[in-house]
């Protein structure tokens, strides 16, 4: 079958534009949840952000009602939903440990964990330009990490978590995006997500002022902005002309850290963050080129 989308409804600039936009909203998400400060606990935070963001299923309500799972689905989507509950807590509290700059850098390595997870669960090949990008992109997180040249913080142990966990999410959504609607899946997410969520934040409970609430309701109204923008970019762009602009959320992450939260920039954290993300940027031309099936999500397809 042939995937290719008409000539006339690619437009590179509109794709750029739409993914710069998608970029400056998670930013929005990171800061936003940096604010919070540690005031609200992390599993807490997570729970509170999916609950309000629940409203915006509404419109699909009617959908997710007549949609029927079978019961292998059913399981795919709940272990889909365990995977992503953990690696949203280990988000949230990398958020109030270590620099927001480190965390966007951090992030860049999901896809990465994809590419290698791929290989031994979905029985991909890694090919030799493939592999050298991902010892590339592990390099890469060596440079922001330093291990044995500074004290590494429980912030970045639990962003490599969060990677981790986020790539058996997102290669659990790669084998039902062939069997259920995409809306469906990403509607299903946040459900399974906040129904995980739920135990966790009950145990560290701690009553959130009206202050507290609006962040995380902008955080929830940011976030969902950032996906249908997203969607948008990809709409009007190539994958390939859109994910080499992801890296500019670093470049706002580092600005935001100075300004708002008085954080030191650090050329090593640019510089790792620069390599992954080239690696990443690579990883997603190539397999373009070969017309392969997508697989590796982009930076921002990571973001709760």
């Amino acid at each position: 079958m042939n995937t290719a989308r008409p000539a006339s409804s690619v437009n590179p600039v509109r794709g750029i534009l739409w993914m710069v936009v998608t970029g400056l909203c998670f930013v929005a998400v990171t800061a936003l949840v940096k604010s919070l400060g540690g005031r609200i606990p992390a599993a807490e935070s997570a729970f509170l952000r999916y609950l309000i963001g629940l409203l915006f299923l509404i419109p699909v309500w009617r959908q997710l009602a007549a949609l029927r799972l079978s019961g292998r689905q059913k399981r795919l989507f709940a272990v889909r939903g365990l995977f992503h509950t953990f690696g949203v807590i280990l988000w949230f509290f990398a958020m109030t440990r270590i620099p927001i700059a480190e965390v966007t850098a951090m992030n860049y390595l999901n896809p990465v964990y994809v590419t290698i997870l791929a290989v031994f669960l979905l029985g991909e090949t890694l090919a030799l330009r493939r592999a050298l990008a991902v010892v590339a992109a592990l390099i890469g997180a060596l440079i922001i990490l330093r291990p044995g040249f500074r004290e590494l913080d429980a912030g970045h142990v639990a962003m490599l978590g969060t990677a981790l966990f986020f790539a058996f999410s997102y290669l659990t959504a790669k084998i039902l995006s062939d069997e259920v609607p995409a809306s469906m899946i990403v509607a299903l997410l946040s459900i399974t997500v906040t129904i995980g969520l739920a135990p966790f934040a009950i145990a560290v409970w701690v009553t959130p002022n009206l202050v507290d609430l609006g962040v995380l309701a902008a955080v929830a109204c940011f976030a969902t902005a950032g996906h249908f923008t997203m969607t948008l970019a990809f709409a009007a762009a190539p994958v390939t002309v859109t994910q080499p602009v992801t890296f500019l959320q670093l470049v706002w992450s580092v600005a935001i850290g100075v300004l708002l939260f008085a954080e030191p920039v650090d050329p090593w954290v640019i510089l790792g963050g620069a390599v992954i993300m080239g690696s990443v940027a690579f990883i997603t031309w190539r397999e373009a080129v070969l017309r392969r099936a997508r697989v590796t999500p982009v930076v921002n397809e990571t973001k709760g």
